[in-house]
């Protein structure tokens, strides 16, 4: 919950531990954090099940049209004629196009429930095995999601009255974007949604000090009034060398230095930092012992899909956050948050090569951590999701695009409503003027947002667990962790904006 929400008897005890420890001097080492205070915990998980998110940023704006990209031979000749020198030929994607009697290979994405105005969408080239997880019914796309504070069309974009109609602030920055993205606040904000969730989840934990993991170190979506990070590397947990090393090639230092670190002190500063350490010495060991064993170690069958696929820092990051799921029950976790991320995706120049190279990634890093969950027992336990600091411009500045707002993004998982498009399919269209019915472009083909990221957030969390209604009349634990999604559950500007936008199976 949000400290203007709410007043967080745990985010008090984080301040004030981290004023006490201001007073040292002393940085503390990126695994020294404060998670497992545990004093905001709400839900528990019913009946010992196990549920996890894994939020999968694509940093610096994933380019929209060349990811889902339009396949009907009228949205497709318009694409091709807008973006000129960086479409993707339909030839190339009719090769592997899906037919009822094809092989579920394809790239073409046939939704269950035909879209309007007879729109057909093809994933990119280099995406056959997520077009096939899409195509099995283990895949959904949620289409223009962005960040919103209310349901808005272009004539409202472009007025005057910010009061009825106020904007994300610093619209098409890389900082601010990410950090609404995660946080629903821009670049300045120490609260995430993710870390929202991993406070009303801490006491479904023995551990809650594993509640939320980062691979891809400091992020503001990890960051609860009470949950902070867990940050682990690809190799596992963090160790303090002085803790576990010789020091200046001495045993005999190192065995005074763990003393140090871990005795009790008199003076109050001295004692909670030493409190601190030992926990985080504890927790690295902890984590070593459980995915340095057996099956969670990684190289067991259940972990062939990664070792069939060809390396990539973002594969390495999902197979560290596989091998933590194979060892939860070691770790005493049921609920958990982990973040992972990919870079390049500021591709304002060289987009055809860049963005089939991103693509690849992509595509075989989350098939082969999906393939494992499925390996492992727990696929329809474990949500994967994309999310990225915005889209791209429709509209081609030779060979790149620029800054966007909304975008695509794909959820992947065994408790997804596959198969799915979800929310509204925009035009094709590069001009404010093109139709005067177009009311979701408001230039260079940026997409105004017909789904919010408070409406997509709200989607992942209430199946995590996340109470969507308030009792007697308070404020529910979704709404105050998505300070914006109050605003929601309506119908404006002729669709719909739900709450929850179904592409997720109940809890």
């Amino acid at each position: 919950m949000h400290a203007s929400d709410i007043d967080s008897i745990g985010r008090r005890a984080f301040l004030q531990r981290s004023a006490q420890l201001a007073f040292t001097g002393a940085a503390l080492p990126t695994v020294l954090n404060l998670a497992a205070m545990g004093d905001a915990a709400a839900f528990s998980a019913p009946d010992g099940s196990y549920k996890a998110l894994v939020c999968i940023f694509l940093y610096g704006g994933s380019d929209y049209a060349n990811t889902v990209v339009t396949y009907d031979d009228p949205s497709h000749l318009a694409y091709s004629n807008i973006r000129t020198s960086i479409a993707i030929p339909k030839a190339e994607l009719t090769s592997t196009r899906l037919t009822p009697t094809a092989a579920l290979t394809s790239t073409v994405l046939t939704p269950t429930t035909a879209l309007p105005n007879g729109r057909q969408y093809a994933f990119h080239p280099s995406m056959p095995d997520l077009a096939n997880l899409f195509n099995t019914g283990k895949a959904a796309v949620q289409l223009n999601v962005g960040p919103l504070v209310v349901p808005i069309n272009k004539d409202q974009y472009k007025g005057n009255n910010r009061t009825l109609y106020p904007l994300p602030p610093k619209l098409f920055s890389h900082n601010d974007q990410q950090s609404l993205w995660q946080s629903t606040y821009p670049e300045g904000s120490t609260i995430g949604w993710g870390g929202d969730m991993g406070d009303l989840a801490l006491s479904s934990n023995s551990n809650s000090l594993f509640t939320c993991i980062s691979i891809t170190g400091n992020s503001v979506f990890l960051s609860g009034d009470s949950a902070l990070s867990y940050q682990v590397s690809t190799g596992g947990a963090v160790k303090i060398n002085a803790a576990n090393n010789n020091v200046y090639n001495s045993a005999n230092v190192k065995t005074v230095i763990n003393g140090l670190l871990k005795e009790s002190r008199s003076h109050i500063l001295e004692n909670e930092y030493n409190r601190v350490t030992k926990r985080a010495i504890d927790a690295e060991v902890a984590i070593t012992s459980a995915i340095g064993s057996g099956i969670p170690l990684g190289t067991g069958a259940e972990f062939s899909p990664f070792a069939s696929t060809t390396s990539s820092n973002l594969l390495s990051q999902l197979k560290m956050v596989a091998r933590l799921i194979a060892a939860r029950s070691s770790l005493g976790a049921k609920r958990q948050v982990f973040f992972v991320s990919a870079g390049g995706y500021d591709l304002h120049d060289n987009l055809l090569t860049g963005q089939a190279q991103n693509m690849t990634v992509l595509n075989n890093a989350l098939n082969a951590f999906y393939q494992t969950t499925v390996n492992l027992g727990v696929a329809d336990k474990v949500t994967s999701f994309t999310a990225s600091d915005f889209g791209r411009t429709l509209t081609s500045n030779g060979d790149g695009s620029d800054h966007g707002w909304g975008s695509h993004h794909l959820v992947v998982g065994g408790a997804v409503n596959g198969k799915e498009f979800y929310g509204v399919a925009p035009p094709v269209s590069n001009t404010d003027t093109t139709s005067p019915n177009d009311q979701w472009h408001v230039g260079q083909g940026r997409l105004l947002p017909t789904t919010s990221v408070d409406q997509y957030a709200g989607t992942l969390a209430t199946w995590f667990g996340v109470n969507p209604t308030g009792v007697n009349g308070a404020v529910s634990e979704l709404d105050s962790i998505l300070p914006n999604l109050k605003n929601f559950g309506v119908t404006a500007n002729g669709i719909n904006y739900p709450k929850n936008m179904g592409f997720m199976q109940a809890p």
